[in-house]
């Protein structure tokens, strides 16, 4: 019970410190946006270097500082991703945009650099890049994190590494592999998993095309423009390729924010139906009322916040069936080592006057922890080391 207190505790301190909208601001926002089409080993790709010099080019102009490479070599690609990395720490939005070859190996996504030849099993080991590595570092380090992989185009090279890998030829799968991702992060891919992409016939491939009239609209946010760009693919291949993403975003993301009210550029003017559910968002989430949260669920089922409600919910009910049981043990074991052995005591269940009282002290505890966020950065990962 004490630990699930102290989880309903780091919940509220969350609750207090997400923001209901993630902007790519300026000074916090950093890109890699690679583009390979001269490959060494395979046919040309007509238009990557062109939808990476041109997605680079308007994240740019939206502010970000973005870290471009074209027609990368695998060493080439290794520096760009570590520069990449070592840019993030402390930042607010990471975006990762890749167009050229990829493939799927027992379900694990890999990106191809232009000196890639793939002719046995072991150069799967040596010559390509999975994509989780990128991941992963964006997820250690920004808050919110975009990828978008057009990376999925008919690929000779894969075949020719299910040619060496004989009888296992079935571990190479067509297109990419289906994603997950950690809380934050969204993966956007060009087409559906397990399908192929269009190179495209003009300047840029039909996902780049799409993305390039969107990304920059004015208040709309990135489910919005994944939905536009998803339709404008479907029109333009008639179907035959779907955009998909994995999205575990906590909030909205806006690459071009909706226009400032007041004058105010932090106040972002939102319709009548968010301004609604963000005031009784704003009245609910803080309160420890069981109640009201699930007024927020009924009124806003599929909210921006209807996760961490429910999650908060949980917990409360959890906390109140519970009747407050504290858990109470002594530490024994030899050889150094210690133990605990739980014995349990019931205390009185909660009354208004001490829930209007724990309620108080969830406030302290949530800007207490806001303050050491503030203060401390990354000293609490050197101390623990």
């Amino acid at each position: 019970m004490r630990n699930s207190l102290l989880r309903f505790l780091l919940l509220s301190a969350l609750l207090v410190l997400v923001p209901s909208q993630l902007r790519a601001a300026p000074e916090s926002a950093v890109a890699l946006v690679i583009g390979n089409s001269a490959y060494r080993f395979a046919p040309e790709l007509r238009n990557p270097r062109n939808d990476a010099a041109d997605v680079a080019a308007l994240l740019r102009k939206l502010g970000f500082r973005v870290f471009e490479g074209l027609d990368l070599d695998k060493s080439a690609m290794d520096n760009s991703i570590r520069a990449f990395a070592d840019a993030l720490v402390g930042v607010d939005s990471a975006v990762f945009f890749y167009a050229g070859h990829g493939l799927q190996v027992s379900e694990q996504n890999y990106l191809v650099p232009v000196d890639a030849k793939l002719a046995t099993p072991t150069d799967l080991d040596f010559e390509v890049i999975r994509l989780d590595v990128i991941q992963r570092a964006m997820e250690r380090s920004a808050k919110a994190n975009v990828l978008f992989i057009d990376a999925c185009r008919d690929n000779p090279l894969a075949r020719t590494l299910a040619n060496a890998m004989g009888t296992r030829s079935a571990q190479v799968g067509r297109g990419m592999a289906g994603s997950t991702s950690s809380l934050g992060t969204l993966i956007s891919f060009s087409t559906q998993p397990g399908n192929v992409a269009l190179d495209g016939e003009g300047r840029n491939s039909p996902f780049a095309a799409a993305l390039k009239q969107h990304i920059a609209n004015p208040g709309d946010d990135l489910s919005t423009i994944l939905i536009n760009v998803r339709n404008d693919v479907v029109r333009a291949t008639a179907a035959q390729q779907v955009p998909w993403e994995h999205s575990s975003l906590w909030a909205r993301f806006y690459f071009s924010p909706p226009a400032a009210a007041s004058g105010n550029a932090d106040v972002v003017a939102l319709n009548q139906e968010q301004q609604a559910e963000q005031a009784l968002w704003n009245s609910v989430r803080t309160s420890g009322d069981r109640a009201a949260l699930r007024t927020y669920l009924d009124r806003f089922p599929q909210g921006s916040h209807a996760v961490l409600a429910k999650m908060f919910l949980v917990r409360l009910e959890r906390w109140d069936d519970g009747g407050g049981q504290r858990v109470a043990g002594s530490r024994q074991g030899g050889d150094g080592q210690s133990s605990f052995s739980p014995t349990s005591e019931r205390l009185p269940r909660a009354g208004p006057v001490d829930r209007m009282r724990c309620q108080r002290l969830y406030t302290q505890l949530t800007e207490r922890v806001q303050q050491v966020r503030q203060q401390c950065g990354t000293l609490r990962r050197d101390l623990s080391r």
